[in-house]
């Protein structure tokens, strides 16, 4: 019989695979992994690459006001401008031309990237001498 298995943890994945070699010695045969990403899963890797290049923006911000001594307020405009993505296989679990690559070769093939640019237009205040009075 044939068991097929989707691991979302790579490191579950060797365990088991460890564990069923150890019981089961040589009656059981462990195919090459496939790696690949589902799309909800590429869907959350651009969400995620959105919110960080917002918060790059906002801190970079920050720094600037701080150097002419403004306090950066809230955010007026944001817009995602470009976002890139490339590596990866989405739902390339199937393909099977892949099985003379070495583990690594896999790895680096399934890996996803993504870069996202945004603009942002922050309120921009002046900083106030706020000293509390001791009576």
């Amino acid at each position: 019989s044939q068991v097929c298995i989707i691991f979302s943890d790579f490191g579950k994945m060797q365990n088991v695979c460890n564990l069923l070699i150890e019981k089961l010695g040589t009656s059981v045969t462990i195919s090459p992994p496939h790696f690949y990403h589902t799309p909800e899963a590429i869907d959350t890797l651009r969400r995620q690459v959105c919110v960080t290049a917002v918060g790059n923006t906002r801190r970079k911000a920050q720094e600037v006001c701080q150097l002419f001594g403004q306090a950066l307020g809230k955010p007026l405009l944001i817009k995602e401008e470009e976002t890139k993505e490339w590596g990866g296989h989405v739902d390339s679990h199937l393909s099977h031309s892949a099985d003379s690559l070495t583990l690594q070769e896999r790895i680096q093939n399934a890996t996803a990237y993504a870069s996202c640019r945004v603009f942002a237009v922050f309120e921009i205040k002046g900083k106030e001498n706020r000293r509390t009075k001791l009576l």
